[in-house]
């Protein structure tokens, strides 16, 4: 059997007057990711790592904010779209795990909202996705609350 494995990262700007959306679930928040997607920096880290993970480039290749059928799109279904990619290879993903990092808001009381999401847009079970979060205790961007940032690494087995 072959397993690939491959990492993830995506960062956005912190602005009012903009929803926060992570891991597929509308927290709220004073402030929202900036991007010109919805701007979901957890689904973006996971769409790089499955895309990593064949050589497939990164979500910009894929998905360019230069074009307009991408503005303010969920996405969730970037991340369906992601998925296909790898199906169409004959991959399948054994699991996922990702890390948060923002000062606030805390998001422990929605991981399980975001796991049953991504679970949901992925048909994987639940218990195949972790979703940690960590502060940079006041240091940097994130500790500044001025952006946040998510890690994801993901296996995938050829069916």
């Amino acid at each position: 059997m072959s397993y690939r494995i491959g990492f993830g990262i995506d960062f956005h700007q912190l602005v009012e007057g903009r929803e926060l959306w992570i891991g597929g679930v509308l927290i709220p928040h004073t402030k929202g990711a900036l991007g010109h997607s919805d701007a979901d920096v957890l689904l973006h880290a996971i769409c790089d790592a499955m895309l990593g993970a064949l050589s497939l480039g990164d979500i910009g290749v894929h998905f360019p904010d230069t074009q307009a059928a991408y503005k303010n799109i969920d996405s969730k279904i970037l991340l369906k779209k992601t998925h296909d990619l790898i199906s169409e290879r004959g991959y399948s993903i054994v699991n996922i795990d990702t890390s948060l990092c923002l000062e606030a808001p805390k998001i422990k009381a929605y991981a399980a909202d975001m796991c049953q999401a991504i679970s949901g847009v992925l048909q994987i079970p639940v218990e195949d996705i972790s979703i940690k979060a960590t502060t940079t205790e006041k240091m940097g961007f994130v500790g500044r609350e001025e952006g946040l940032v998510a890690y994801a690494t993901v296996l995938l087995k050829k069916n």
